[in-house]
């Protein structure tokens, strides 16, 4: 069940602009006030199908390998499994690239992958998903980056991660790579609606690789969403970056430990990039948006109760913030999608995604006072 939206939740629309058009929407961009939280994301979902996303970053292959205990081993002091089954879903860049594109949206990645069965088996997953490749680079003796967790359980038993496996090259792309990649994002930028720059670390996102994107993108108004676990300076002037609490610690070098150190963490990332807005999310304490000109908007978590794995909800986070701006959504709005949205996918094992129709089920499910 998804937690009610309380009174404070809902302070933010209050201030919103009154004046509207005849078909709800205000003269700031958004939908109008005079339309309750619950219509507002019903009309923004309904405007999903269609949006253009390019999504830029690491690539990486989510592997499970699922067992049932049998006995102790007599070599060390560690579970036996038996292997019931295994499988490969998208993780990494290509998570809210799924996501995005399981909301309605046609999506464009762009990154590299290895020339290899781990590439292969992520390729074929994105094209179950309708997802388009024609910008992800297979270099050669570049092995795909990999994510392999082993889980325990049996049919009776909740299944629990026991250990992960990366397998990760973060070394420098090779020059034809870093072309290719540029290419295609200088090519794709004006047929997109939104960018959603999601770096791992991985390598992808390399200074060159920047500067080749994110001024033309700017320039040619397009949003830009970044969503990093490096130094978010990085990406001066992106629409709106969407860090967790420890990523926006560590690129402030500061600890957050209450809402007044939260609140000047917001300003202090707003000013520093300049972006129009920062979401940062806080795992089971929600969300909080921080926008120019106006007042810091804290979301309680949409859902506490069915937790199963929280791997990859960020990815869910960006990719529905993303689209409800490409609808002409305030980011006030946009935010509470996106919590909705998180609080889905967190019910689900790996990293998941959710539908229109399960979002407009949770949003109805809302009540307001």
């Amino acid at each position: 069940m998804v937690d009610t939206l309380d009174a404070s939740m809902l302070k933010r629309d209050s201030d919103a602009a009154p004046d509207s058009d005849e078909d709800g929407t205000n003269v700031r961009g958004g939908l109008s006030s005079s339309l309750s939280l619950r219509d507002r994301l019903l009309q923004i979902v309904g405007k999903f199908s269609g949006k253009r996303i390019l999504v830029v970053g690491d690539m990486v292959a989510d592997q499970y390998i699922i067992g049932t205990p049998a006995r102790i081993s007599r070599e060390a002091p560690v579970l036996i499994l038996t292997h019931e089954h295994d499988f490969t879903v998208p993780g990494g860049a290509t998570n809210p690239g799924v996501n995005a594109s399981t909301l309605g949206a046609e999506v464009f990645l762009a990154g590299v992958v290895g020339d290899d069965v781990a590439g292969e088996q992520l390729r074929e997953k994105l094209r179950e998903y309708g997802v388009r490749l024609d910008g992800l680079v297979s270099e050669p003796g570049r092995p795909t980056s990999t994510k392999t967790r082993i889980l325990a359980g049996g049919t009776q038993l909740v299944q629990q991660q026991i250990v992960r496996v990366d397998r990760i090259d973060d070394s420098e792309l090779s020059e034809s790579s870093k072309q290719q990649i540029i290419d295609y994002l200088r090519d794709m930028i004006a047929q997109v609606d939104a960018l959603i720059v999601s770096d791992y670390e991985n390598g992808v996102i390399n200074p060159a690789i920047v500067e080749a994107f994110l001024p033309l993108a700017i320039e040619q108004g397009k949003i830009v969403t970044v969503d990093s676990h490096g130094d978010l300076h990085r990406f001066r002037g992106a629409t709106v970056l969407t860090p967790n609490q420890p990523e926006a610690e560590g690129t402030l070098n500061m600890r957050i430990t209450d809402r007044a150190s939260l609140e000047q963490a917001g300003k202090a990332l707003l000013d520093q990039t300049e972006a129009q807005g920062v979401l940062v999310t806080r795992g089971s304490e929600g969300m909080s948006l921080f926008e120019r000109g106006r007042d810091p908007l804290h979301i309680p978590a949409s859902n506490l109760t069915e937790v199963a794995d929280p791997t990859g909800a960020g990815d869910t986070v960006a990719a529905a913030f993303t689209l409800a701006l490409t609808t002409g959504a305030a980011m006030a709005d946009a935010a509470h999608l996106a919590n909705i949205a998180a609080g889905l996918v967190v019910r689900r094992l790996g990293c998941a995604t959710t539908t229109p129709d399960e979002l407009r089920l949770a949003i109805e499910q809302l009540t307001e006072d």
